[in-house]
């Protein structure tokens, strides 16, 4: 998965934020987060779903029953930076529950039904993270 995750960085680093093969056509983001046990800097590729002025990822990790470790890194540490497009940015990560969530899960099951799908496959409730831009 590095690897692969390691060229899709190199491509939206390349192409100031655009990716092509599966994630064509789709916003981007690059999160920039600290290993919750390692400490070790990680940067993953996510598509992102804009709400407003905030920016909302899914930690669906395709309807595995188990939460991606990103998830982890962002629960551990919530102060993060972003990149999107040209632009790095430091964000606040917090989860959406409750009406929030189901909100937020609504609006983006209808722009992306894949999304919908992976939940199709799991047990659990995937996480829905809400970013704020910090001051």
């Amino acid at each position: 998965m590095s690897d692969w995750n390691d060229k899709i960085i190199q491509e939206f680093r390349a192409n100031e934020g655009r990716v092509g093969g599966p994630f064509e056509g789709a916003p981007m983001i690059l999160i920039h987060h600290v290993g919750a046990r390692s400490g070790t800097e990680r940067v993953t590729p996510l598509v992102y779903f804009p709400q407003g002025e905030q920016m909302v990822i899914i930690a669906s990790k395709a309807g595995a029953p188990t939460n991606p470790d990103w998830y982890h890194n962002l629960k551990a540490h919530p102060a993060i930076d972003v990149e999107v497009g040209t632009e790095t940015f430091p964000v606040v990560v917090a989860e959406a529950e409750g009406t929030e969530r189901g909100e937020i899960w609504s609006r983006v099951v209808a722009a992306n039904p894949g999304v919908g799908e992976y939940q199709e496959r799991t047990d659990q409730t995937i996480p829905v993270l809400v970013l704020t831009r910090a001051a």
